[in-house]
């Protein structure tokens, strides 16, 4: 994929994300594809990110906006940072808006996204949210065990620091 086909893919996706639409948001997927959410956790095939995103995120968040800037593509590989917002219409956070910032990866095949990861500060939506510290500490936990646990991580570990600092 090219950059400016990159560009609109993004562009379609987050206004797609932003509709509610599961099956509209989960057509920018290949049907294998998973998206790793740092909220919702783990989502695999079209259906399971259909169900993410209208009857998880779109249940617990209203008003919402995502733009995704500065995108680099290299062919099967995009990164793009963003900004995303949301009013929660979680029962015990109702009506706090939320902003973030985060980056994206993107493995793409065939036009469409095999593969999404994000990396966002979720503490600062829990701190704008209210959450209580004992229960941010269970969910940055959780987030913890996710990063241990990835293959990329454990593979990173066990190699150690390079002899130099010419990592070319």
């Amino acid at each position: 994929m090219d950059a400016a086909g990159f560009a609109q893919l993004l562009r379609n996706f987050t206004l797609a994300a932003e509709s509610g639409d599961g099956e509209r948001f989960a057509s920018h997927f290949t049907d294998d594809a998973i998206y790793y959410d740092y909220i919702y956790g783990p989502h695999q095939g079209r259906r399971e990110i259909a169900h993410m995103m209208s009857e998880m995120f779109h249940r617990d968040a209203d008003d919402y906006r995502w733009e995704m800037f500065d995108p680099v593509c290299n062919g099967d590989m995009g990164y793009a940072w963003s900004l995303s917002s949301f009013t929660s219409t979680i029962p015990q956070f109702k009506g706090r808006r939320v902003v973030i910032d985060g980056m994206s990866r993107f493995i793409l095949r065939d036009g469409l996204i095999a593969e999404y990861r994000e990396s966002v500060n979720g503490g600062v939506a829990m701190a704008q949210l209210g959450v209580d510290p004992a229960r941010m500490d269970k969910v940055f936990r959780r987030w913890t065990g996710w990063l241990e646990e990835r293959p990329e991580t454990v593979a990173y570990l066990a190699r150690g620091k390079a002899a130099d600092d010419s990592r070319s």
